[in-house]
């Protein structure tokens, strides 16, 4: 929350002060944890990407068996309304749908909607200068293509990634790799081939984006990749809504590359900065 003034969220069919932004607690995703959610940038009023981003919500529950309260059109202007209405600069905003008040604690109900924003920034300069390290753990997210709000396995790995003076951990099914809990990832290979994992990862929109732009001028795949080839590979990065394009120097304590961000993920991060002035272009 910025200073003293009132932060709004949206709760269902109306707006309310953040503070007073509450949920039953006989709500599925209280219960048993079960709803979905996505988050997109605002910068100056402008949400980055927002009808991929919406897209993708309702990608979500669908596959989730969660009903869509509001159409998309009109889901698009209450969010509008919520940045109109909060002021605030460089932030992000969290849309939630949950399982609803179960009668019972197990059986589905109507939807709860609810909309956040607050304030973030980006990682700071020597991340993107000097990359950071990860870890690997095996595991494989539950209906890994939807945007669910069952983190656990991330939350549980946080203090195992502070002790290894990691930054992040980066999951594997018997050695072929997926994504970071919050995170695409990609790699470079030694021929300059962007490639990133196919099978049992979300569809990121930064990924996406990613993508169309590396195609631009390399060779690009969506692949299998394995932990031999990410030894073998010349860059690896890792890309998300809040941290674009962050290099990866080391994995699981080898060396990527030469240690160092590597030219081609230098080159993707600033293709993204001006995707994302692009966007914000053909919205002022």
């Amino acid at each position: 929350m910025s200073g003293s003034k009132t932060q709004f969220a949206f709760v269902n069919h109306q707006f309310v002060s953040l503070d007073q932004a509450f949920l039953h607690v006989s709500d599925l995703a209280i219960q048993r944890g079960y709803g979905i959610f996505d988050y997109f940038k605002v910068s100056n009023g402008h949400p980055y990407f927002l009808d991929d981003y919406l897209t993708r919500f309702a990608e979500s529950a669908h596959q989730m068996n969660l009903t869509m309260p509001l159409e998309l059109s009109a889901l698009k202007e209450i969010i509008y309304e919520l940045i109109r209405k909060n002021g605030l600069g460089d932030s992000g905003v969290k849309m939630i749908l949950t399982g609803g008040y179960s009668p019972d604690g197990y059986q589905p109900a109507a939807p709860n909607l609810v909309l956040t924003q607050q304030e973030f920034s980006l990682p700071g300069p020597a991340q993107y200068e000097h990359g950071i390290k990860i870890i690997t753990h095996e595991y494989v997210r539950e209906v890994p293509t939807a945007k669910t709000i069952n983190y656990n396995m991330g939350i549980r790995l946080i203090q195992k990634i502070k002790e290894s003076g990691a930054d992040d951990v980066l999951y594997h099914q018997a050695g072929v790799v997926s994504e970071f809990p919050r995170c695409n990832f990609f790699i470079v290979k030694q021929d300059n081939t962007v490639v990133t994992p196919a099978q049992d990862v979300l569809r990121g929109i930064t990924r996406k984006n990613v993508l169309a732009a590396a195609d631009v001028r390399y060779q690009t795949a969506e692949a299998p990749i394995t932990l031999t080839d990410i030894y073998e590979a010349k860059e690896a990065f890792l890309t998300s809504t809040t941290k674009r394009v962050l290099p990866i120097v080391q994995i699981a304590g080898k060396i990527i590359g030469n240690g160092q961000p590597g030219e081609i993920t230098r080159q993707l991060l600033q293709d993204i900065i001006a995707l994302e002035a692009e966007d914000f272009a053909k919205y002022a």
